[in-house]
């Protein structure tokens, strides 16, 4: 078990390699290969990944839908301004969120719009808040006046062309906050070529939430606690994975996102049974994976490069070894790849023949 500290994942990033907009193409984007046995690289871009992928392979990818989650309004008693960003909604019909400028018993208007919020509740850091309107309304009513949640990372104000570029092309199930967005790397036209080369495409969902936009703060990191998410996998994927890790072929996940679903299902052996009737499987997920994680399920990964001391290269570092991971961000650092949600791609897998440099 690893006895690194926080402190032991920090890294220095150049401003201006903290990527502002996606770039398109899509699958224009750079993607930096790594041999996580070997530590050797390669440099290539992201549409000659079906270089790497091969029939047989097992490709899952996670297709929650980010709404419009930010909203800014006015307290109704002393009109002072909030922002609200929401999380996830509750068993009770409220929703979790966060926000600046709350208090418990605000009541807020938003302009141009009939929906109303009170804020019902605080635990630690979120906000419980009841709206006027039904799940369906609402939705509606966000996609009218909400906005998109980009990360505080990227600096700049939410524009229309966001609203496109922050989406996987596949998103389909509503309920993230943030992009999984290791998924933006791909078009339609790409996913059809990886299919016809002989790659099985599934999909799991999982959306993203606060958990996303959490720092680790204790530099004994083990101590970190995850907000829960939840996960949703289809009967059908769930067979194709399991087929595929009886037959020894990799399973390959798009995303720290879909690699944590994969690993909690296998990790608590809730797999149905063969006689099950089920059609889905879902639940909540807080697992935090670290250096010292023993992989059950994914044998390759896809991701982008993640922010210093993040829970996410905690992860990365974890299935790569912190030693090829550090190797790698120094190299992409040197070669000016760019960084974060909108930034450029990882391909992260074992015994590649075509990685030729270290």
């Amino acid at each position: 078990m690893s006895n690194d500290k926080l402190s032991d994942y920090d890294y220095v990033l150049p401003e201006e390699l903290i990527a502002k907009n996606h770039v398109m193409p899509r699958d224009k984007s750079r993607l930096l290969v790594l041999d996580k046995m070997s530590g050797k690289m390669k440099h290539d871009h992201f549409f000659d990944i079906l270089k790497y992928l091969k029939a047989g392979d097992l490709l899952v990818l996670n297709d929650s839908k980010v709404f419009p989650a930010r909203l800014f309004g006015k307290k109704v008693m002393t009109h002072g301004e909030v922002e609200i960003l929401l999380n996830h909604k509750n068993e009770d019909g409220t929703w979790q969120a966060i926000g600046r400028g709350l208090k418990v018993g605000n009541r807020i208007i938003f302009k141009n719009s009939s929906l109303k919020a009170a804020v019902l509740s605080k635990n630690d850091a979120t906000y419980n808040i009841l709206f006027n309107l039904s799940d369906e309304k609402l939705f509606a009513e966000l996609e009218k006046i909400g906005h998109v949640p980009l990360p505080p990372y990227i600096r700049k104000d939410d524009t229309k062309k966001d609203k496109e570029q922050y989406q996987t092309v596949y998103a389909k199930e509503k309920g993230s906050v943030a992009a999984p967005t290791a998924g933006l790397h791909f078009t339609n036209e790409l996913l059809d070529q990886i299919k016809a080369m002989g790659v099985i495409v599934e999909y799991v969902t999982l959306h993203v939430g606060l958990g996303t936009f959490e720092p680790v703060k204790e530099d004994n990191y083990k101590e970190h606690k995850i907000h829960q998410e939840f996960y949703s996998v289809r009967r059908k994927a769930l067979e194709n994975i399991q087929t595929a890790k009886k037959e020894g072929r990799r399973v390959i996940a798009v995303g720290t996102t879909t690699t944590r679903v994969l690993e909690t299902v296998f990790n608590n052996d809730v797999l149905p049974t063969p006689d099950s009737l089920l059609p889905t499987l879902s639940g909540w997920t807080n697992i935090f994976i670290y250096p010292g994680y023993q992989f059950l399920c994914v044998d390759g990964m896809i991701t982008n490069f993640h922010l210093p001391k993040s829970s996410l290269l905690l992860l990365v570092s974890a299935f790569a070894g912190k030693e090829n991971i550090s190797a790698a961000y120094k190299k992409a650092i040197a070669l000016e790849y760019r960084f974060y949600s909108y930034g450029d791609a990882m391909l992260i897998i074992k015994n590649s023949t075509s990685i030729l440099t270290k």
